[in-house]
């Protein structure tokens, strides 16, 4: 399991955008950066800067996972075949924790993978508890029976705030989700624009 060492909103304001689209971020009261200095004017950012950021603000969105296994995840995606970029997204919502937040069984990515750690999702009838799994098309991911009810579960599935998207057959009722296809940058409905490309600039240096 990976900790996340640091406070998930604050990134929200380093980066000056509601990278979630959450109602409660901090960023819809205060766009300046956090800590003391945070409302300096800053400069113009150089390239380097530019990638550099738009890889922390999509390492930071899929719940700030490690900078290792995100390096690895972009390697991976450079071997594959097509665009690196769209490689990179296809992998990251493969990922089981970016599936069970896609399907809205969980309100954050955050609880996503906590949840997962925590044993209550199944994939094709199997507890599976790494939330870095990868899920593969017409797998069937589920909510373990004994936790369908959870207030917190059935809260997370009406919320206004974000939709499933279609490369997801999602049924709340029975609390599943197939997964239909690989999506591709258009497909994943990001709150705010990433920006792949840069990412594999910044590595490519």
């Amino acid at each position: 399991m990976t900790k996340r060492s640091e406070a998930k909103y604050k990134l929200d304001r380093r980066m000056g955008q509601n990278i979630w689209g959450r109602p409660k971020s901090p960023v819809n009261r205060r766009e300046y950066g956090p800590g003391q200095h945070g409302q300096r004017r800053k400069g113009k950012l150089s390239d380097f800067g530019v990638q550099l950021r738009a890889k922390q603000k999509l390492k930071g969105y899929y719940a700030n996972i490690s900078e290792r296994q995100f390096h690895g995840i972009y390697v991976e995606a450079s071997r594959l075949k097509g665009d690196t970029g769209e490689n990179l997204i296809g992998l990251l919502e493969r990922r089981l924790d970016a599936v069970v937040y896609r399907a809205k069984f969980v309100s954050t990515i955050f609880a996503a993978r906590q949840f997962i750690n925590h044993g209550h999702i199944k994939v094709n009838g199997r507890k599976v508890n790494i939330s870095s799994y990868q899920v593969k098309i017409g797998d069937v991911v589920e909510v373990k029976e004994a936790s369908k009810q959870l207030a917190h579960v059935l809260e997370a599935s009406q919320l206004p705030e974000r939709d499933t998207p279609d490369y997801l057959e999602v049924d709340h009722g029975k609390m599943t989700a197939k997964y239909v296809r690989i999506p591709g940058l258009s497909d994943v409905p990001f709150p705010v624009q990433m920006e792949p490309h840069l990412v594999v600039e910044f590595y490519s240096r």
